[in-house]
């Protein structure tokens, strides 16, 4: 599609190598599906360096299964001299403002010009912190995604938001900073370990519940997707679906001036449960224990029926992600973590709640979700033993 009919149209527009969306503010960007990305026969990450002066950030795991080829790629595709190759800590405790100084330092030591780009190949850490460091480094540069996670390919990959961990709060220091290229290649998903597909699987569902009842229903019938267990025009159609499920849910309010959004299903509760649990579950861990507990949320405030609840539930079960966390999901901390919701957005609560398989709708005040209800659905799943 070209700039030109794209300048027309806007919304989200897939075309075979990916999808172009233009926001109604005015804001563009491309995600790019690719294969072999790290192929010097693949001009696609070079086009989009065009010559410009670089600086790759990458996590340990990643640069010890890609590195070498990474850098025979910048090698075969750049000019001398004009990249470099930095390794950066990740996890959750490292998505910091320090770890933002460091790849502000790191570019500076450099050379890193106005002109020049930041490369992030890996993770959503990696890309929420090198984009953050992206939007804060001489005032802004450009920067680009290589998305090796499924969490990344299907949420972080898709967004425009950056941020790090501050005050004891996920993600409370941020920016809205568009990349200027972020590329997926499903291949790059063959390496993960099962519990980092299972994550990824996490963030999938959740679009399935609020948008998609035909993708939840492909999800049912192979909950090992990406696990070997099921054919590549299946994955495909999972990956697909989702990147465009959450970057037409993204475009009508990208810079989310419109607190109230269906995308922020499973990011209520699951903010505690990470923080409170020190990390010990991965984010989609939390997303999904956040999804039982909504289900039943909606089931006993009369706006799911028993069978929704119990169809979301198993299948987070089956797909072998937790959903239900006893350490974490008590009553105190659960409320606190409403009253957090309630703060953060705007003095409404704003919980997403499934009213079906594919749709969904919010409780909106503090006031709709007795304490009763929520001590009743924590304990509906503690009974079912969903503690992992």
């Amino acid at each position: 599609m070209s700039g030109q009919a794209l300048a027309r149209i806007e919304g989200v527009l897939e075309d075979a190598g990916g999808f172009d969306l233009l926001a109604p503010e005015g804001t563009r960007y491309r995600v790019d599906v690719t294969e072999s990305v790290f192929d010097p026969g693949n001009p696609l990450l070079a086009e989009y360096v065009a010559g410009r002066r670089v600086v790759a950030f990458i996590g340990p795991t990643v640069h010890r299964l890609y590195g070498d080829r990474l850098r025979a790629y910048l090698d075969a595709r750049l000019t001398p001299g004009s990249w470099s190759v930095q390794v950066i800590e990740t996890g959750e405790r490292n998505k910091t403002l320090a770890s933002v100084e460091q790849v502000c330092a790191v570019a500076k030591a450099t050379g890193l010009d106005r002109h020049g780009v930041m490369l992030a190949v890996g993770g959503g850490i990696v890309a929420d912190v090198v984009g953050f460091a992206a939007s804060m480094y001489a005032r802004g540069i450009r920067y680009i995604k290589v998305n090796t996670t499924l969490v990344g390919q299907v949420d972080v990959g898709v967004g425009v938001k950056t941020g790090v961990n501050a005050l004891h709060s996920k993600n409370m220091f941020g920016a809205y900073h568009p990349a200027h290229a972020s590329i997926n290649d499903p291949a790059l998903l063959a390496t993960l370990p099962p519990r980092e597909i299972r994550c990824g699987l996490a963030e999938i569902v959740k679009m399935a519940v609020i948008l998609d009842g035909d993708l939840f229903r492909t999800l049912e019938r192979h909950p090992d997707a990406f696990l070997g267990a099921a054919d590549g025009e299946v994955e495909t159609y999972i990956l697909r679906t989702s990147m465009r499920l959450m970057m037409e849910e993204l475009c009508p309010n990208l810079r989310e001036h419109e607190l109230a959004r269906l995308v922020d299903f499973g990011h209520t509760f699951s903010p505690v449960i990470e923080t409170a649990g020190g990390h010990r579950l991965e984010h989609g861990e939390a997303v999904a224990v956040d999804i039982a507990l909504s289900a039943h949320i909606a089931r006993l405030l009369g706006l799911a029926d028993a069978q929704t609840c119990e169809r979301i539930v198993t299948l987070l079960r089956r797909i072998g992600l937790p959903v239900f966390d006893a350490d974490t999901c008590t009553e105190e901390l659960m409320t606190q973590a409403l009253q957090a919701s309630w703060q953060r957005r705007g003095r409404k609560l704003h919980l997403v709640v499934p009213t079906g398989v594919g749709k969904a709708t919010f409780v909106s005040e503090l006031e709709d979700l007795p304490a009763d209800v929520l001590r009743e659905a924590l304990r509906a799943l503690a009974a079912e033993g969903g503690a992992r």
